[in-house]
């Protein structure tokens, strides 16, 4: 079992997104089992500043208040799901997009405060049933999950779709989770690709702020993932999406040990 995240940087470049779509659904033609986790965050973007709503973040989470949270919702439920959802039917494999609040697949609790920064509706992700994601691959219908959780009391919480990739491999126990991403994997002090790399030497990464921005939360769920039992994590770029799928070759490796 292998779970993909599908960045959202790389899902606005229409290239770049073709050919991760092909690299996923060409693994899946072969008969490999499969889920897909994405996100949607320069989408939102855009949508948020057509309809004048500042953008807010912090260590890598986006704040969000009610009406950010709106516009989430619309946007990665709704718009990239489905259009992720018809892109795989038209490659040829069947699909069947949700988000995580569908079945209670992922509920969340609302993130603490970082920093003293309220994230607002931020989830951090508490509990994962795969009943609804076994049911589809059962069916060999490929699972498209967007970054959406549920919450306390039926509230909808933005969840971190790298943190939902991690809690959901973890579940599964899959063998290996797979980011495909934009860049080609993570990157050292002289912007040099690091080949491998293991928890302790991710965690001194973290620790010492060599690791900024979104790849500071996209670390943090590969050493979730290790923790959990999950053999291999692969952070891939462009170059190298279909030798990731298939081998883990190229871009950045983790491994437990």
């Amino acid at each position: 079992m292998t779970v993909v995240k599908l960045g959202g940087s790389l899902l606005e470049r229409q290239e770049l997104r073709a050919a991760a779509l092909k690299a996923v659904c060409d693994r899946w033609g072969s008969g490999a089992s499969l889920l897909v986790v994405h996100g949607g965050g320069k989408r939102v973007d855009a949508m948020m500043a057509e309809l004048g709503i500042p953008r807010k973040t912090h260590q890598g989470l986006r704040v969000t208040d009610h009406r950010t949270m709106e516009v989430v919702l619309s946007v990665l439920t709704g718009f990239v799901n489905k259009s992720l959802v018809a892109e795989v039917c038209g490659l040829g494999a069947r699909a069947a997009g949700f988000c995580g609040a569908d079945g209670a697949t992922l509920r969340a609790e609302f993130h603490p405060m970082l920093d003293g920064v309220d994230l607002g509706y931020v989830g951090r992700v508490m509990g994962v049933d795969v009943m609804l994601v076994r049911a589809l691959l059962k069916e060999r219908l490929l699972p498209v999950i967007a970054s959406v959780a549920l919450g306390p009391g039926g509230v909808l919480l933005n969840i971190n779709a790298d943190a939902a990739a991690s809690a959901l491999a973890v579940s599964l126990k899959a063998r290996r989770l797979v980011f495909l991403t934009d860049v080609e994997g993570l990157l050292d002090s002289r912007g040099q690709v690091v080949p491998r790399l293991g928890p302790d030497e991710a965690r001194n990464l973290l620790r010492g702020g060599a690791v900024g921005g979104g790849m500071r939360p996209k670390l943090g769920a590969c050493l979730e993932a290790l923790a959990g039992g999950v053999a291999e994590v692969v952070i891939a770029g462009p170059q190298r999406h279909a030798t990731a799928l298939r081998r883990g070759n190229g871009g950045t490796r983790l491994v437990a040990a």
